[in-house]
């Protein structure tokens, strides 16, 4: 009967360090490198990467796992010592498990499965899945708190989140690049404008002189309904022009913020160092920084990174650089790259043509679609 308390004990020891040493692998794999195995037919990456979809949840899940497996690898060790010593001979015997416990449930698993990143949990994957399931389910059990507080509490932390990085955004990191810009000739007819208000469904349109760096208004869908309205003829868009509001790109988004709300702006145009229009920006593009994409009815947006069947992800070249680097669990060096089209035109040193690929540490991109002198589309993949 001792023996058997014993054997069993070892055996469940066993089986907490296989879930201690694949769950320390486990949270150590990039869950881009989950998918490029994945689509290679690696044999358990792609449970591996379903796991990895939140982070959050792995290690509190597989500490209840590893805490209730150590209570029962505990109980029958200790009963078992208690049948074979007594006295001082009991404690220093209930000492050399507890050293032998730490050692081979804990910090010999956690060495090996740091050392050994992506086959561990690749090969216990499936195990790792169940594990991650039933500490979910008994976490769930003994919560203090139902589903909707936790919710609301990571809402909150996501929510300072994004008020303390706004503090330190500028305008040229959320503003529509001059690429983008939907504007209208100053001299085209009120016509022309109510045709491109209904295409592009803009509220406010740049209005240019001799080019784009020439705004020298701003046109209101408004103006056009009352004219519409009145059924007046049409006319030059220039006369139903409103003076345009000038932000540089430097200028942190929290001031801007509080300069529109002050002056009642809804747009403001965005000049570089030299004068020259660099995008545009709305009060929505602000507020956005805050409380997340603000979608109605009209928006019509493709997604901004789509993962591939292969692993690979294509991404919109407009990607902000750091989110791109959260995706792929990296870090990019500290450069004047905002975006993922401007990596891979700083790395190319000119436009690059359609399927030229670049290499930066660990990352591939290729120039998935150019559209004239602008990178579209980017197809990034881990090495």
């Amino acid at each position: 009967m001792i023996a058997a308390a014993f054997g069993f004990s070892i055996l469940v020891l066993f089986v907490t360090a296989l879930v201690r040493a694949s769950g320390a692998t486990l949270v150590r794999t990039p869950r881009a490198d989950a998918f490029r195995d994945a689509g290679e037919g690696e044999a358990g990456a792609a449970v591996v990467a379903d796991l990895l979809e939140d982070r959050r949840r792995i290690q509190p899940a597989l500490g209840t796992v590893v805490t209730t497996l150590l209570i029962l690898a505990v109980i029958p060790a200790s009963w078992a010592l208690a049948r074979l010593f007594s006295g001082w001979q009991l404690a220093v015997a209930y000492g050399a498990m507890a050293i032998f416990i730490v050692l081979l449930s804990d910090l010999i698993p956690r060495t090996i499965g740091r050392s050994r990143p992506h086959s561990f949990a690749y090969r216990f994957s499936r195990m790792l899945a169940i594990a991650v399931r039933i500490g979910d389910a008994a976490n769930d059990l003994v919560s203090d708190e139902d589903d909707h507080d936790d919710a609301e509490a990571r809402e909150e932390r996501e929510l300072i989140s994004s008020i303390i990085e706004f503090g330190d955004t500028i305008v040229r990191e959320v503003m529509v690049p001059r690429t983008d810009m939907v504007t209208l000739a100053a001299s085209a007819s009120t016509d022309d404008a109510v045709d491109l208000v209904l295409e592009a469904g803009r509220s406010r349109i740049p209005l240019t002189g001799e080019n784009v760096d020439d705004i020298v208004g701003l046109l209101y869908a408004r103006d056009l309904l009352t004219l519409y309205d009145q059924a007046a003829p049409s006319r030059p868009a220039r006369e139903l022009a409103h003076a345009a509001y000038f932000v540089p790109e430097t200028k942190a988004i929290s001031e801007l913020l509080r300069e529109m709300q002050a002056k009642q702006k809804h747009l403001a145009i965005v000049v570089d160092e030299f004068g020259g229009t660099a995008g545009v920006v709305t009060i929505e593009d602000l507020i956005e920084e805050i409380v997340g994409e603000i979608v109605d009815e009209y928006d019509d947006e493709e997604p901004m990174v789509v993962p591939l069947e292969s692993g690979e992800f294509l991404v919109d070249a407009r990607l902000d650089v750091d989110a791109l680097a959260s995706i792929l669990d990296i870090q990019f060096p500290e450069e004047e790259w905002d975006t993922v089209g401007g990596l891979v035109l700083g790395l190319a040193g000119r436009v690059p043509n359609v399927g030229e690929s670049f290499e930066y540490n660990e990352v591939t991109l290729v120039a998935e679609e150019v559209l004239g002198r602008r990178v579209s589309r980017v197809r990034v993949a881990r090495r």
